[in-house]
């Protein structure tokens, strides 16, 4: 359906109150709600491949005498490629599309993770995370994307919550189970087991995901509700002349959520590379506790990400409140939350520090989904992957410097507190981002119309 076309057709709707126009919804098919549940399975294998490296720390020091830097360095090489590869992975996602990255990119995953259980050396693991990082670059820019084609504007809070908070999950429910298979089959395994997960979805991502306009199964009812909501439309003649990264790259709005980002992604990586390692070192839990320990901060974080981030902002949106308002509300609340790490500086008992980092990855991840939506709210028509790719650089820069900026303040301090410090003081940079820079959620204006760009 063309943009005039899709005017035309959804007209009749204005006059219709919009939580009435929700209630109705409910006696409509749901098919869009498999592709978000699809996409969140996708996160969490993405999620299980991260972690296994957190956990096994203490069993790669064994084999390969890791030092605590050595290991940050480590910890780090998954996003170098990550990040590198965010600005291609964009410009591709656009011009291939959701389906045909995502198939490519989940057979990547297990390659990689099947190559660091085989790794005779240190070397060959490096290049085993160097590998999973380009696999999985596409990720989360190709979840935006795919998102903003399946769902209105005011149920895709709830939506991108779900796979927002399989990150979550995966790593409340993958440390311990991780945790139990290196503790009793040794690391070798654990990385196998992630490989033969991550095929596995391979397999099903193959079979199952479609675009809207490739769906058999999805009823002219659905269809017209996801688009006449604001979902974004697929045109090929538009992604054809979908807006350069150079134009986006002029747009005050694109720093103030790529600083948010970052910021928020700092936190995210200090503590999923190494909260296990804190407890351990810092408040001497031994290994197999410090797995079931670390779950609890990252099962309140899958909470506050689904019924905030999720329910709340779509429930008030689709109740008439300003969208603008309640994104911002939620956004820089939850980043104010994160600050609550500076509180684990000071903490002498395990019970403590996990109370304040659950507050702090509480808030957080309240503020991720809000955030994860805003690409496709403001970005130009076929745009969103690069738009989101271009924040998500942003915040593996962060992911980068988070393991290796804490591994240096861990060695040369003997403590975590500097380094909670320095999370908390990057937090209120990317508040400021959010509050003076991103300004209000809404649309960047279409750059003017040129030569089409070869599909």
């Amino acid at each position: 359906m063309k943009p005039n076309e899709l005017r035309h057709h959804c007209l009749p709707m204005g006059s219709v109150v919009m939580n009435r126009e929700y209630e109705a919804a409910s006696s409509l098919p749901r098919r869009r709600w498999r592709i978000a549940w699809l996409l969140a399975l996708g996160v969490m294998v993405n999620f299980f491949d991260r972690i296994n490296l957190s956990v096994s720390r203490d069993a790669l020091h064994a084999s390969f005498g890791l030092s605590l830097v050595a290991f940050g360095y480590l910890s780090s090489a998954f996003s170098w490629t990550y990040a590198a590869m965010q600005m291609p992975a964009g410009v591709l996602l656009d011009r291939w599309g959701v389906r045909r990255m995502g198939r490519m990119s989940a057979f990547l995953w297990s390659v990689a993770s099947f190559a660091a259980a085989l790794a005779p050396g240190i070397s060959w693991f490096f290049g085993a995370r160097l590998l999973l990082g380009v696999a999985e670059s596409p990720t989360f820019p190709a979840n935006a994307k795919a998102l903003g084609y399946w769902f209105p504007r005011a149920e895709r809070s709830l939506a991108t919550a779900i796979t927002d908070a399989a990150a979550k999950f995966a790593s409340a429910i993958g440390v311990p189970f991780i945790g139990l298979l290196l503790f009793y089959f040794g690391w070798r395994w654990s990385f196998a087991a992630t490989g033969f997960i991550s095929f596995l979805y391979f397999v099903l991502f193959y079979l199952a995901y479609r675009n809207p306009s490739e769906d058999d199964g999805l009823s002219d009812n659905e269809r017209d509700f996801v688009l006449c909501g604001g979902a974004q439309l697929e045109d090929r003649l538009t992604a054809r002349r979908r807006s350069s990264l150079g134009y986006l790259l002029k747009q005050r709005k694109v720093y103030g959520l790529a600083l948010g980002w970052g910021a928020y992604n700092y936190t995210f990586f200090l503590l999923l590379t190494w909260l296990p390692s804190y407890l351990s070192v810092a408040l001497h839990i031994d290994l197999l506790h410090s797995v079931f320990y670390t779950s609890v901060p990252w099962l309140f974080a899958t909470l506050t990400d689904l019924l905030v981030g999720g329910w709340l902002v779509d429930a008030l949106i689709q109740r008439g409140y300003d969208s603008n308002l309640v994104r911002k509300t939620v956004m820089v609340g939850g980043m104010a939350f994160g600050l609550a790490i500076f509180g684990a500086a000071r903490a002498h008992t395990p019970a403590v520090a996990l109370v304040w980092i659950s507050l702090a990855l509480g808030g957080l991840a309240a503020a991720a989904p809000v955030a994860w939506t805003v690409p496709s709210l403001i970005s130009p028509r076929e745009s969103v992957g690069t738009l989101a790719s271009a924040v998500n650089f942003s915040g593996q820069i962060a992911a980068i410097s988070a393991p290796i900026v804490t591994g240096y303040i861990v060695s040369g301090t003997h403590s975590f507190a500097a380094a909670f410090v320095t999370a908390t003081a990057i937090l209120l940079l990317g508040i400021a981002g959010y509050v003076f820079l991103l300004g209000r959620i809404e649309a960047i204006p279409e750059p003017e119309a040129g030569p089409l760009r070869p599909a």
